[in-house]
Order: structure tokens, then C-alpha cells, then sequence
């Protein structure tokens, strides 16, 4: 696929073919990147413009990539479209998120089955009735690597949407009572965690047929705090970052294994 606009590299990550290994963590903060790329061997800065910021170094002898995504679906599929026109094929989204059901308790970690598609750029790929969904390999190397850690988790479907304030102030949005039927709905249903990435993530992964995965962080609970039970807050990323190293190493093992 040719690059937009730009001849020699990606227009928006300002990468080339070369520069990112084959397995790439998507963060959606660049200030997460530098601390996820020291989890690397020999890691090295690619390039840094706008929200995406790119590390490359290696894990047990093979190239891997950090590259930021920013907030939301938008950027988020711009950041996959160019990595995957680099070479990238398998991607873990490691972000943060809010729980939803009341046993989801702020510094659990949530590794995404599904996800309800409140985004908009994923419309403008597939209809709204195609579901959002993992790779099962990128699913089940997270949960192993999860289990392996001893971690508190939980895996099961998330709910993803495009504006942030829309869910945290329903209230102030003149449509206010949809927003809120739905919300209630999902919780209904079971949805574990509210994020703005996933959706979109998975939608374009399965079009470019490429393995994506999430595993979330619980910021915290804003069903617990309506209920008036304790709600933790937790902003440390430690434990969800090194599951998703975890997993690409996994994956990296299985795939070495699968090409003997």
C-alpha cells in the first residue's frame, strides 16, 4: 500500500519499512513509551511527531516496537495503518481504563475479549454489525502471561467510546438520556471497563488482517463510587506493561516454534 502523501516514509509516525520490528505495544500515551521501550533489549528512538512516538529495540533476539497512539479511535488507526504499512503484524494495546462492573477493582488489569463499538472511525470500515474482537493468539498469550504473574485480572468484553466527558458527564450532554440508556445497558451486559481505543483497534485489525490485543489497566470504579463503596485508585501502569512484554515474548516463542 503506498503512504499517503509522503514518498519516503509514513506521514503521520514518520517511519519506513526497517524501522519497527513485527510486534509492536501501542500505548496511548507517548510519555508511556520510553519506560515501556526500557523493557527492551538495546532500545533506540525512531522518531517522535504529534502524539506518536516510536522506540525499537529487541526481546530475546527479535526486533520490537513501542509506538504511541494517542486518545481515540482516529489516531489510533492512523498510528495501525502505518505500522502495518512498515511490516508490523501483531500489536498489544496497553492503556488505561475505568471499571464498570463492581468486582473490578482499580489496579486489576483487563484483557479485552471484545468490545462495544461506540467509536465512529470504525464505522468507516466495517458495518456496525461486525463485531469487535481480539486475535485469539494476542488474547491467550496475555492471559498466560497474566496467570504466569500472578496478577489479578479479568477477561471479558469492554466498552469503547469517543468522547470522554460524554460518559463522566452525561448529564451536560443534550442527548443525556441515550447516553446514559446505553451505559446502563452495557453494565447490564456485563462490560468489565470503559476505554477509547479497542474498538477501533480491532475493527482495522481484522480489515488488514493483523493480530491485535488489549490489556487495560483499572484506573479505577465510577460504579463503585455510586454505590458508595470504596473505590482504589491506581495510576501505576507497572504490572500491565510488563504482562504485555510477557506476552510478546510468548507470541515470539509460539511463532519461532510454528515457522520450525
Amino acid at each position: 500500500m503506498a503512504t499517503a502523501y509522503s514518498p519516503n516514509m509514513e506521514f503521520h509516525l514518520k517511519i519506513k519499512s526497517g524501522d519497527i520490528g513485527r510486534y509492536v505495544i501501542l500505548p496511548g500515551d507517548p510519555g508511556r513509551c520510553e519506560k515501556i521501550a526500557a523493557l527492551f533489549d538495546n532500545p533506540v528512538k525512531i522518531a517522535s511527531n504529534r502524539e506518536f512516538t516510536t522506540y525499537t529495540g529487541t526481546l530475546d533476539g527479535v526486533p520490537v516496537s513501542v509506538c504511541s497512539t494517542g486518545i481515540g479511535g482516529p489516531s489510533a488507526a492512523i498510528a495501525l495503518e502505518e505500522l502495518v504499512h512498515c511490516g508490523a503484524d501483531t500489536f498489544i494495546r496497553v492503556g488505561t481504563s475505568g471499571g464498570m462492573q463492581p468486582d473490578v477493582l482499580g489496579g486489576d488489569l483487563v484483557i479485552a475479549t471484545g468490545a462495544v463499538r461506540m467509536d465512529g472511525t470504525g464505522t468507516e470500515y466495517a458495518p456496525i454489525e461486525y463485531p469487535a474482537t481480539p486475535h485469539f493468539d494476542v488474547v491467550q498469550a496475555l492471559h498466560q502471561a497474566a496467570t504466569q504473574a500472578g496478577h489479578r485480572f479479568h477477561t471479558g468484553v469492554v466498552q469503547c467510546k469517543d468522547s470522554f466527558y460524554g460518559q463522566h458527564e452525561p448529564e451536560n450532554m443534550p442527548v443525556s438520556a441515550e447516553l446514559e440508556q446505553k451505559w446502563n445497558a452495557w453494565l447490564g451486559c456485563g462490560a468489565l471497563a470503559s476505554e477509547m481505543e479497542s474498538a477501533t483497534l480491532f475493527i482495522v485489525g481484522a480489515v488488514r488482517r493483523v493480530r491485535v490485543g488489549t490489556i487495560l489497566l483499572v484506573l479505577g470504579n465510577q460504579t463503585r463510587r455510586a454505590m458508595g463503596l470504596e473505590d482504589i485508585q491506581v495510576h501505576d501502569t507497572t504490572a500491565c506493561v510488563q504482562t504485555a512484554v510477557q506476552a510478546l515474548r510468548l507470541l515470539i516463542a509460539s511463532d519461532k516454534q510454528k515457522q520450525a
